[in-house]
């Protein structure tokens, strides 16, 4: 999906990937950062938002929620980290990364519940009475007042499958009405859904969803009943392009993911302010009836991967087109189209999703001066190896 961007936009990235895995610096199944591309990228959205007074926390778990690049983000002036899920929290909490965001997509369980309060987190995003009522006595214990963001939904809204969640608009006010007469340790700071904006193939841009519209209406039931102020969070999508655009349309707080790699839909296929970051790296383990096969462990379902580019080097390394292994099966290999020479570097570009592979991630600095040297590599969940 980025092989030909990143050869044409971060050339020595895909130099650096190669050389790093045929000094035996890295081993197949490898997510390759460019953390200066990274940064640079970084650094270009805040500023953006900085126009716009615009909030932004960042999503780190298609990076495989790497602390080492959070705390890079917090040198910045990020607000914080959103964790969509409890591990995510558990990682950035080890390394003393401040939450953001709490809970959008997977709420937090029972057990963990005082520890992240008591830890500190601006938001927890909330979908139902129950987790409401769990949050109020936590932080009641612990003697605090817990800000929440309200996930809402509407009837023609979408909503990805395994995330089915939220608040109908229909019975918001009710819902309001209950967190204000039982739950005086919350603080209603806003409203959110995912995702409020999408990119559209046809029109080759990224456009608002339905969701957006219910988020604005749940924002605008708020002020009615006298909420100021609110955090009016309309991810995804969030980079240099779409932040303009975001404010337009009445959010204040975004959270890059993938704009912070130059991975988003968008950078596939048109110029973006930022580069792309990431290359996935193999090798070639095998050919068979007229295919090559790399080693996998990296597939996402949605990745969209269609060329490797394969070789001994950059210099004599060919595009090839990619067979991915099947929904239904283990990614044990890749296939790639043509027999290729047993140990040859294979380098891809594509949607990634690295919290939920097998990868190793690592991260690279000096790439951008040519002169690349690996300053960590971690597992796919953030943990460190070497």
């Amino acid at each position: 999906m980025f092989v030909k961007q990143t050869l044409e936009r971060n050339p020595k990235l895909v130099q650096a990937a190669f050389e790093l895995h045929k000094n035996g610096q890295m081993l197949p199944d490898s997510y390759v950062i460019d953390v200066d591309t990274f940064c640079a990228n970084a650094a270009a959205i805040l500023s953006e938002a900085g126009k716009h007074d615009f909030q932004l926390y960042f999503m780190l778990k298609q990076a495989g929620r790497n602390p080492y690049l959070a705390r890079k983000l917090m040198e910045m002036g990020y607000a914080g980290a959103v964790a969509v899920d409890f591990k995510e929290a558990q990682i950035m909490m080890e390394h003393r990364i401040p939450l953001g965001n709490v809970g959008h997509l997977v709420q937090i369980p029972e057990a963990m519940l005082e520890k992240i309060i008591a830890y500190g987190a601006d938001v927890i995003t909330v979908y139902s009475k129950e987790k409401m009522a769990s949050i109020e006595k936590a932080a009641k214990k612990l003697g605090k007042k817990q800000g929440i963001l309200i996930r809402v939904y509407g009837k023609n809204d979408m909503i990805y499958s395994g995330q089915t969640a939220g608040i109908s608009l229909n019975s918001l006010e009710e819902t309001i009405k209950y967190i204000e007469q039982s739950c005086s340790h919350l603080q209603i700071c806003g409203v959110t859904s995912f995702p409020c904006y999408l990119y559209q193939e046809e029109k080759q841009d990224i456009y608002p969803t339905e969701n957006l519209a219910t988020v604005l209406r749940a924002k605008e039931m708020l002020e009615n009943m006298g909420y100021e102020d609110l955090l009016v969070n309309t991810p995804s999508a969030t980079c240099v392009s779409t932040i303009q655009k975001m404010a337009f349309y009445g959010g204040n707080c975004g959270e890059p993911g993938h704009g912070l790699t130059g991975t988003t839909p968008l950078h596939a296929y048109q110029m973006q302010a930022e580069k792309p970051a990431v290359v996935y790296v193999s090798e070639i383990s095998h050919n068979f009836m007229g295919n090559a096969y790399c080693y996998g462990g990296g597939h996402y379902r949605r990745s969209h991967v269609q060329y490797a580019f394969t070789g001994n080097s950059v210099q004599d390394a060919q595009m090839r087109q990619v067979i991915p292994p099947c929904d239904e099966s283990i990614d044990y290999h890749f296939g790639i189209s043509k027999e290729c020479k047993v140990g040859d570097t294979v380098v891809m570009a594509f949607r990634f999703q690295i919290f939920v592979t097998r990868s190793d991630v690592v991260l690279v600095e000096g790439i951008s001066k040519g002169m690349p040297r690996v300053i960590g590599i971690y597992d796919s969940l953030g943990r460190k190896k070497e």
